[in-house]
């Protein structure tokens, strides 16, 4: 790619997929791949999906851009459909184009509501691309949970313990990333995010589930908050609520939506509330409730994990984590992990790689006999070394 900027820290494997199709890609030598990471974990529901192509397809024959004076029905819609899901009765949604600019609107929209300027996060989650939550030395409270791992009253976590004391009382909101923890898979106890979401919401701050990579069925329910006891204010959803199309949104519960009415909060973008997006949305949630792809993933993943877990060794494989169809394995070293990781590629599977560890999330309609052969093949590389 001689004249593409490319700063995303990763190597370029495969430089011309030509066509797609499911769980599939196929390069311009007529290669086929596995790929086992949907994208950027956006493809939730299959490559070239023909209900969604065709939802673009009739969206873009009236209207898929509006301005900030005139819309579509097709937002209403949308909306509806998201809040549903999430039993946000009487809520709104906006429709963006990133997650980073839904998790940057929710944040925005906590901290002018409660007039705070810090943000609660734990240590090792992903918020997005912005400087605004990648560099947390000012505006920032960064909760470590690294002891809480190997807690003995874990989920049965201590609201008076010490760990918790020094959280400042004036935290505008508590971004919480459930279990995808930078790409590395980890899942907070349930306790603790339990305790975090007490402190924040007693003191007027909001909770805001990042689901740009944990929702739309990733972890086996539509959102990965649903793992844990909490009832956010905000969720911010992306990647695969769009199936590769660029479309994300921010969901606010009643009780947000009542306060705006009395502040008024203005926050404006080009492609803000987008016709063609929203489209897209509903299109998303319609194919996974026909097909009941939730439940679906549910089932496989705690499947696919019990096989998954049977090549933990000590020795090349240490660990196995998953959620869902979300699963993260940790190599003896980062040189083991990434020989495995071209082998694979040769061989056609595409999987994350993220050093020491690779991470699978396939595309909902992965079956188990697609898991089956990609799981046999990783099994023989594996003996190998």
């Amino acid at each position: 790619m001689e004249h593409v900027y490319c700063c995303t820290g990763h190597e370029l494997k495969i430089p011309n997929i030509v066509d797609s199709q499911g769980v599939y890609l196929f390069d311009d030598k007529g290669k086929r791949y596995m790929d086992l990471e949907s994208g950027v974990w956006c493809i939730s529901i299959g490559h070239k999906n023909e209900r969604i192509n065709g939802a673009i397809t009739k969206q873009i024959g009236t209207l898929m851009h509006a301005g900030f004076c005139y819309s579509n029905k097709i937002l209403e819609e949308s909306s509806r459909s998201i809040l549903d899901i999430v039993n946000f009765v009487k809520g709104k949604c906006v429709f963006l184009c990133s997650g980073s600019e839904a998790i940057e609107i929710s944040r925005q929209i906590s901290k002018h509501l409660s007039e705070n300027k810090v943000s609660l996060t734990l240590h090792d989650s992903y918020l997005g691309a912005y400087s605004s939550v990648t560099d947390r030395t000012t505006g920032w409270y960064v909760f470590n949970w690294e002891k809480c791992k190997t807690c003995s009253k874990n989920d049965k976590c201590d609201p008076f313990c010490e760990a918790f004391q020094e959280i400042p009382e004036a935290i505008s909101d508590f971004v919480f990333e459930p279990g995808s923890s930078s790409g590395f898979v980890r899942f907070p106890p349930k306790g603790l995010i339990r305790n975090l979401a007490n402190i924040v919401q007693k003191n007027g701050g909001k909770i805001i589930a990042n689901e740009v990579t944990t929702g739309v069925g990733r972890t086996g329910k539509w959102f990965g908050y649903q793992h844990y006891d909490i009832a956010p204010d905000l969720i911010a959803m992306g990647k695969g609520i769009g199936n590769g199309y660029p479309v994300s949104l921010a969901a606010l519960n009643k009780a947000t939506v009542s306060e705006l009415e009395m502040k008024p909060f203005k926050y404006s973008q080009s492609h803000q509330n987008d016709p063609l997006g929203a489209a897209v949305v509903r299109e998303v949630v319609r194919e996974i409730e026909s097909n009941d792809l939730i439940t679906e993933a549910e089932r496989k993943g705690s499947l696919f994990l019990s096989r998954l877990e049977s090549l933990v060794d000590n020795k090349i494989v240490l660990d196995i984590r998953g959620r869902g169809l979300m699963f993260a394995m940790d190599f003896a070293n980062k040189d083991v992990a990434n020989r495995i990781y071209n082998a694979l590629i040769n061989q056609g599977y595409i999987l994350g790689n993220r050093g020491a560890s690779l991470r699978i999330d396939p595309p909902l309609i992965l079956t188990e006999a697609e898991f089956e052969g990609f799981f046999h093949a990783f099994k023989k590389l594996i003996f190998l070394y």
